[in-house]
Parts: structure tokens; C-alpha cells; sequence
């Protein structure tokens, strides 16, 4: 399908909606303590973004198995939990690190990012893997520029964490976003033979979420039988940051930062 580019009015549009999931995240960063359920952050993220007027675009998301849609508001994705974990009655703990990731839509565009939160006292290892899974979407963040392929930023991402002794998941991939959360194109953080056979020339206009996932073992994920939290095989602890990225003249503009 071919990408849908955004002109300029369509991209500020998306940085309203991108402003909205930023203080979603902010807010389920404070809340996001030992002793406070995933359930009662996801009720907060729920609260914040209708509050500003959005709808969330994960509840009700259909499911890639046959049954119901996605139970929560936001993922959120414990540990060993790579994306996609179920809110509920689990208490957050001391130590944990905790993904959370949202997406809204505010006047008909949307807006999608991640991040881990280190919750107290976080060992080193597990501190240096959320470290450097955030230094990889900065190395995207850095390196995006049109006439620039995919595949030349995805290399970067990939070389940055597996250089550091981290693995790249290869289940999961960013997207292209837009007035949909799921666009065309697929927006690997590796290099494949299926990337480098299609791959991606970026231009003006082309708008993306990023959103590099790194495990602290192997790269190999499965999915539990509630049919969604995806963890890691040797379920060693997993790391996920996304931006939602907008290609521009000189290089990208980060719409989920805030600003």
C-alpha cells in the first residue's frame, strides 16, 4: 500500500494528539510506584486523556486470535512482559520496570508512544538495558532525514543495542500512523531480508512510530494464552520506548515529546 503523507496543518494535528499521550505518560509515570495495581495506572491514563478531550486506541483493539478485542486503555508490560500486557489486580513492586504504552486519537488524528519506568531501586544490568534501549530511539531520532532508506537507520538501531550485548526483538515492528494507529509502512528496528527487498525511502510528510523493544537475553518472545502480554522467552527482563516521528525538510520532528 503505498504511505499516506501528512502536509504540514496534518502533522501539527498529530502533535496535539502527540501532547495528549505525553501527559498521559507523565502522569502514569508519578502514579507508577511499589504498591499501586497496573489497573489503577490504567484507570489514570483513562482519566487524563478523556479529561483532554481524546479517545483512546487501544481498548476494544482487535485481537490477532479470534475472540474479543483488548481488555485496558493502555499496555502495560511488566519485567519479563514485552508489549502488550494486560492491566489488572498485579502490584507493582520495587525493582520493577514497568512499560507503558499509550495511544489516542484528538480530532481525528492519533498519536502513539512508550516508556519504561524504573520503579526505586532498579538493579545496574536492568538499568543499563532501559538505557540503552532509549539511546536507540535516539539514534533513530537522530538520524531520520528524508531521501534517507529505512534500512540505514534501522542498522544504526540494531548495531547500537547488539554492540552492548542486548538482542532486538523481531516479532514486533513500528508503523506508520496517521488517521489510523496502524499504517503502512512496517517500521522494523532491525535489518531483514524482507527490509532491505522493500525498504523505505523516507520523505517530508512521512509520519511514524519508532518504537524499539530490547531484551536483556534472546530476541525470542512468546505470547501467553490470554492471547496478547507477549514475554520474553527466557523471560529475562525487556525494555520498549516509542516516539511518534514526522519526517521534515531537514531531518524529523519528535510529536509525542511534549512540545
Amino acid at each position: 500500500m503505498p504511505i499516506r503523507l501528512k502536509s504540514k496543518e496534518q502533522v501539527q494535528w498529530m502533535r496535539a494528539a502527540g501532547r495528549v499521550v505525553h501527559q498521559v505518560l507523565n502522569q502514569c509515570q508519578k502514579l507508577c510506584r511499589p504498591g499501586t495495581t497496573t489497573q489503577e495506572i490504567d484507570e489514570e491514563a483513562y482519566r487524563v486523556f478523556t479529561a483532554a478531550g481524546a479517545t483512546g486506541l487501544f481498548k476494544n483493539y482487535p485481537t490477532y486470535r479470534s475472540g474479543e478485542g483488548f481488555p485496558s486503555n493502555t499496555c502495560i508490560s511488566v519485567n519479563e512482559e514485552v508489549v502488550h500486557g494486560i492491566a489488572g489486580s498485579r502490584v507493582i513492586q520495587e525493582g520493577d520496570i514497568v512499560g507503558i504504552d499509550c495511544g489516542v486519537m484528538l480530532n481525528g488524528w492519533c498519536g502513539d508512544s512508550a516508556i519504561t519506568i524504573l520503579v526505586g531501586d532498579v538493579g545496574d544490568e536492568v538499568c543499563k538495558l532501559c538505557e540503552v534501549t532509549e539511546q536507540v530511539l535516539q539514534v533513530a531520532i537522530q538520524n531520520i532525514r528524508p531521501s534517507r532508506r529505512w534500512s540505514q537507520v534501522a542498522r544504526l538501531m540494531q548495531n547500537h543495542a547488539e554492540s552492548r550485548g542486548y538482542s532486538v526483538v523481531r516479532d514486533f515492528v513500528g508503523h506508520g500512523i496517521g488517521q489510523s494507529m496502524h499504517e503502512d509502512p512496517k517500521i522494523p528496528n532491525f535489518v531483514s531480508r524482507e527490509l532491505l527487498r522493500d525498504d523505505i525511502v523516507l520523505r517530508e510528510g512521512v509520519v511514524m512510530a519508532v518504537e524499539p523493544m530490547c531484551n536483556l537475553g534472546g530476541s525470542k518472545v512468546r505470547t501467553l494464552d490470554d492471547g496478547w502480554t507477549v514475554v520474553t522467552a527466557d523471560r529475562k527482563p525487556s525494555a520498549h520506548y516509542e516516539h511518534t516521528i514526522a519526517v521534515t525538510a531537514n531531518g524529523c520532528e519528535v510529536l509525542t515529546d511534549g512540545n
